[in-house]
């Protein structure tokens, strides 16, 4: 299955808010669900899906490797536990969450037992998340060229990250956006407003589709019935030039996650 353009992201929610937005989003339309180890909410998001009914081969399930999982003796045993918490035999996707440069595996073991854990059929796809080039070329080393589903990366109108998604969309290397709102911030953008007002959207929806009109994947959370359906119609809301124009101005390297050992040195 292919990477899906529109998925639930579920970064910071946990117990029953988690559940109950997987439960909405499935009753919504959602199909594609993003986790993560560090997330904690693994299994309360296979009990969600257990509890919807949606057939397994309609969702597309994304997890990602936490740091402490890095080492080739660790990595596939953390993912069958996370299959364990998620009710299933594979995910669709699963990601290196951070490069970790200070950690001690390096980083080529990493991905080979990634590869590795593709081959045994825990995965059906590979791929990284907070990766910069330098990184991503490394990981294009091991695997080889088409083996890399998406490199999952912050991405908002304020942080455009323009040198790593030109980098990855020559390297046909699919692009997720996460914190596409920036954690609330470009809500009061006044750019934003005007051009949300012009279509009679929510200017969540206008950032929405400007990731998705730049060809990126998102993953945007909520625990709001009201959101999480308002958000899903940015996938019907077409941006002019003019709107995408004033948009690529709003660029001011407004990074929100930076971890300390996690991640690595950006692209400027």
């Amino acid at each position: 299955m292919a990477l899906p353009r529109f998925g639930l992201g579920t970064f910071r929610l946990t117990g029953q808010s988690v559940i109950d937005s997987v439960t909405t989003g499935l009753e919504l339309g959602y199909r594609a669900i993003d986790t993560a180890q560090i997330y904690g909410n693994e299994a309360e998001i296979g009990e969600a899906i257990a509890a919807s009914g949606v057939p397994r081969d309609q969702l597309y399930l994304t997890t990602k490797i936490w740091i402490d999982n890095h080492a080739p003796d660790k990595l596939a045993v953390s993912l069958e536990e996370s299959l364990a918490r998620l009710g299933t035999d594979r995910v669709d996707l699963t990601l290196i969450h951070w490069p970790a440069p200070g950690h001690a595996v390096p980083l080529e073991q990493t991905i080979e037992a990634l590869a590795k854990a593709k081959s045994a059929g825990l995965t059906c796809a590979i791929g990284i998340s907070n990766f910069n080039i330098d990184q991503t070329r490394r990981a294009i080393g091991v695997v080889g060229e088409g083996e890399l589903a998406t490199n999952q990366i912050e991405l908002s109108p304020y942080l455009q990250n323009r040198k790593l998604v030109a980098f990855l969309e020559s390297r046909g290397i699919a692009v997720t956006s996460y914190m596409t709102l920036a954690y609330g911030k470009v809500l009061k953008e006044p750019v934003l407003e005007t051009i949300a007002r012009k279509h009679e959207a929510t200017v969540a929806q206008v950032a929405l589709a400007w990731a998705l009109q730049r060809g990126f994947a998102v993953i945007p959370s909520s625990t709001r019935r009201e959101n999480l359906a308002s958000n899903l119609l940015a996938q019907d809301l077409e941006l002019s030039h003019e709107d995408m124009a004033a948009i690529a101005m709003l660029e001011r390297n407004g990074r929100e996650v930076n971890p300390e050992g996690l991640a690595p040195v950006w692209d400027d």
